[in-house]
């Protein structure tokens, strides 16, 4: 799976004829290592999914649309459009947050030993990269201060895999829109 996303970031980047910079090797890694993770997401929240009974999926749905994710309570773009019209700086920023907001309670996701050690190792080096991408995006413009790390209350299983997919979506749409509006040379299609 690493050797795909590797791939593909190489390809994405070297679409261009100019020499790859710095800062978009680190923008393609980062983009790399978040659709990573969400791809792990979707397959956790698919397995648990598909562990239930039909019933019970259906009672989980009902409870969880009444019920939000500990992101929801973040300032961030509410759509396409405000996401689209967004500061590369503020992208940055909320992707940061969201990926800080997990590096807890991805220990808690119910899956092999294996896999939650490679998803807290892949959060922490996606987060270590985005601090990267936010000091050399500033260029002088405001200091950004690392927010403190949040007390959240503990998910349910189904709360768990469903806000990490949910949350790692946005992560991933929001470096992908970030990148495209730097590297419009990417031919990114949003």
């Amino acid at each position: 799976m690493d050797r795909v996303i590797l791939l593909l970031s190489v390809m994405c980047v070297g679409v261009s004829s100019q020499p790859i910079t710095e800062y978009q090797r680190l923008f393609s890694i980062a983009v790399g290592r978040v659709q990573y993770l969400h791809l792990v997401a979707k397959k956790l929240f698919s397995d648990f999914e598909n562990s239930l009974q039909l019933e019970d999926q259906r009672q989980l749905n009902k409870i969880f649309l009444k019920d939000f994710c500990h992101s929801d309570y973040f300032l961030s773009p509410i759509d396409k459009h405000e996401t689209q019209r967004s500061s590369v700086q503020k992208l940055l920023s909320i992707s940061y947050r969201l990926i800080e907001s997990w590096e807890f309670s991805s220990r808690f996701l119910v899956a092999s030993f294996a896999v939650r050690t490679k998803v807290t190792s892949k959060l922490s080096e996606l987060k270590t990269g985005l601090m990267k991408l936010i000091e050399a995006n500033q260029d002088g413009a405001g200091g950004f201060s690392e927010s403190s790390v949040l007390q959240l209350t503990p998910y349910g299983n189904y709360e768990l895999f469903a806000c990490f997919k949910k949350d790692m979506h946005k992560v991933e749409t929001y470096l992908t829109v970030a990148k495209c509006r730097l590297f419009p040379e990417a031919n990114c299609t949003l």
